[in-house]
């Protein structure tokens, strides 16, 4: 199962980076799909793909470097850098997928921005 989960969200990545349609990650969404945020908001299946749809004409040629792909059960964690072409800006991304009957249920993504990243190493610090 977890080498299929796995599967399952490389696959769901790869159509939206081959085609850059949102539709070719419709289908391995469950319809109760929820995408949330480390601030508390989510989003619909309708609204996270809309999201995504808007976001493609700006990310357009956005160089994505997988660093970690890791499956537990039901779960897939993806760890990855991202940058914009032209030497643009850069993030890293944490996504973590959970799945249920071969689709994707629910997403969460955590994205900081590498330039700052020392910032928030220190976050806790009294200023």
């Amino acid at each position: 199962m977890t080498t299929d989960n796995k599967s399952i969200v490389q696959q769901a990545l790869t159509a939206l980076v081959a085609t850059g349609e949102v539709d070719a990650l419709a289908p391995l969404l469950s319809e109760g799909f929820v995408h949330r945020r480390p601030d508390s908001t989510s989003k619909t299946k309708a609204e996270w793909l809309a999201a995504v749809e808007a976001a493609l004409v700006p990310l357009a040629g956005m160089h994505v470097e997988i660093q970690h792909l890791l499956a537990d059960g039901d779960h897939v964690v993806m760890h990855s850098r991202r940058r914009l072409p032209d030497a643009g800006p850069e993030i890293v991304v944490v996504d973590i997928w959970r799945l249920d009957d071969g689709l994707i249920a629910e997403a969460w993504e955590i994205i900081e921005p590498v330039t700052q990243a020392p910032a928030h190493l220190t976050w806790w610090e009294i200023r």
